[in-house]
């Protein structure tokens, strides 16, 4: 599947909200804008939401097996109004969403441990410190260099299929997806990594 582009929609929401910051405060004007940033932003919520089921539909139909970084639903109920909420939200949605057809079309969907997937290599097992601005994986340990989204994702493909008791698969025919794989998609935030692959035979 293509990536969603939302950089259009980003870019007339950004719009919207400056000609708002331009407007007097309860006035009929500032008001009429309001509307216009709040419809802008239901457009893009609309578009995700689109996007969403045709990709969890794409993906139980595909895979018999969808790895994912598990959510902490505790610590979020705890913390409902917080911007980190308000950021993961598209995330729950997402999960929701795909539990739900994963059902329907007989596909496991299995969550693992997401933390440390970016610190740790996925190659040798050790953990290096990376700033959030550096966007490669580079390890001092055995040398292993990869896009910092493609570390983490091997290594929650490594954690599935730890929990479903298999070993690391050399031959079994996996495509591993993330949402910030540079041959694929534009680049996302690293928490959003989403793995998919097949059971094997």
């Amino acid at each position: 599947m293509d990536w969603l582009d939302l950089e259009d929609d980003y870019e007339r929401l950004r719009r919207e909200q400056r000609k708002l910051s331009r407007k007097e405060e309860g006035s009929s004007n500032w008001k009429t804008q309001r509307q216009d940033v709040a419809k802008a932003r239901r457009h893009i919520q609309r578009k995700v939401l689109d996007y969403q089921h045709k990709l969890t539909t794409w993906l139980v139909k595909t895979y018999d097996v969808v790895f994912v970084e598990e959510l902490n639903v505790k610590e979020m109920l705890e913390q409902s109004h917080n911007a980190r909420n308000k950021q993961d939200a598209p995330w729950r949605q997402f999960i929701t969403l795909l539990e739900y057809k994963a059902d329907l079309y007989g596909c496991h969907v299995v969550q693992v441990e997401a933390g440390g997937t970016t610190k740790e290599c996925a190659s040798c097992g050790v953990e290096t410190v990376k700033p959030i601005w550096v966007r490669e994986h580079s390890c001092p340990s055995c040398g292993f260099e990869t896009d910092r989204d493609a570390n983490a994702a091997m290594n929650v493909l490594q954690r599935g299929f730890a929990e479903l008791g298999l070993g690391w698969p050399e031959s079994t025919p996996v495509e591993s997806v993330t949402v910030t794989d540079t041959t694929q998609f534009e680049s996302v935030s690293a928490s959003q990594v989403i793995e998919t692959g097949s059971l094997p035979s």
